[in-house]
């Protein structure tokens, strides 16, 4: 499968590069699967598409200000970006300009908040960072840090809490979950009193979703790896669902990528902590999911690929070019789309 069958033409203008001003006012593309229908909503419709005994699965993970701008000590400027906590103090980073700091290099961050020494370098390029500092790490992270937008995000956030979901609980995103970005608290409220039942899963999503696919088939791909886990009275919320015949909805691939890591050849869930590389492109058979809430991805990305296997990559081609005729407003501030 090459992977310029998941190509579209999509003018640059069509990028949102700041978020609507009221989340549950984005537009919702709803896809139907079976039928290959196409109805244009505003996302606060999503409920009526919620049927009790539903189960909406969601990513509660928190998005660090992972974007912070030092010295070294001879006093060039540098930039780190964390990756992934591998333990304690120690991260993984992206470091620029990486040519300039190699294994024993120092640099100092805020005024002397929080200092780095250059443990090793990675694969990839990355470098092993140990940091130091007085008070808690979060905390300085919050008063020095940048959110660190996508690459095609070049507008400033000015409200670092859009880039956050409402439900996001523990902190280790370099990249939000960004499907989850249209619900609002009332929102939630209103689904759970329709008696569809909320389970959470957590999956720190790394920097590794925006890396572009660089061979030319499917197959030859190599998923990114990342951390999740879900606990036990959240899997059985899923299996209810499913056991009674109700649907099992991820908010965003992230959830989806979770449940599908996990899940028995009956669809079943238990309570689990790893990492997943799954890679998930047409021809997959899904064994928990049943429906996805999810935003508009990039052209020839996995998440086209994912969206794809669920819904039939003819008929997701053709959606996205409905979107661009119709104007919606693509990935991380965009629009969504409910494949049901």
């Amino acid at each position: 499968m090459k992977v310029s069958d998941f190509n579209y033409n999509l003018p640059e203008e069509l990028i949102a590069q700041v978020p609507i001003k009221k989340r549950d006012e984005s537009r919702l593309m709803v896809l139907d699967k079976k039928n290959k229908t196409i109805e244009h909503k505003i996302f606060r419709d999503i409920i009526d598409y919620l049927n009790p005994g539903d189960v909406l699965v969601r990513n509660n993970t928190k998005v660090i200000p992972a974007r912070i701008y030092g010295k070294k000590e001879t006093g060039a400027n540098v930039e780190f970006l964390l990756l992934n906590n591998i333990e304690g103090d120690i991260w993984e980073s992206i470091v620029r300009p990486g040519n300039k700091l190699h294994i024993g290099a120092k640099v100092i961050f805020g005024d002397g908040l929080l200092k780095a020494e250059i443990l090793d370098t990675m694969p990839g390029g990355t470098r092993k960072v140990k940091f130091s500092y007085k008070g808690i790490f979060n905390e300085i992270l919050d008063k020095i840090g940048l959110m660190p937008l996508p690459p095609y995000i070049h507008e400033e956030l000015k409200e670092k809490d859009r880039y956050q979901t409402v439900y996001a609980k523990y902190n280790g995103s370099a990249a939000a979950p960004t499907a989850g970005l249209h619900f609002t608290p009332e929102l939630l409220k209103r689904i759970e009193e329709k008696g569809v039942s909320i389970a959470n899963v957590t999956l720190h999503v790394g920097i590794g979703t925006f890396r572009p696919v660089k061979e030319e088939t499917v197959e030859a791909h190599e998923m990114h790896s990342e951390h999740f886990y879900i606990k036990q009275e959240d899997a059985e919320k899923i299996n209810r669902a499913k056991k009674s015949g109700n649907r099992v909805i991820a908010v965003g691939t992230t959830s989806c990528r979770v449940i599908e890591s996990i899940a028995d050849e009956n669809g079943l869930v238990q309570e689990t902590e790893g990492d997943t590389k799954i890679f998930i492109y047409p021809g997959y058979k899904f064994k928990c999911l049943d429906s996805l809430i999810t935003n508009f991805h990039l052209p020839q990305s996995t998440l086209l690929m994912l969206v794809s296997a669920l819904a039939g990559r003819e008929f997701i081609l053709r959606a996205y070019e409905e979107a661009v005729k119709e104007r919606y407003r693509f990935f991380s501030f965009g629009d969504a789309m409910f494949i049901k």
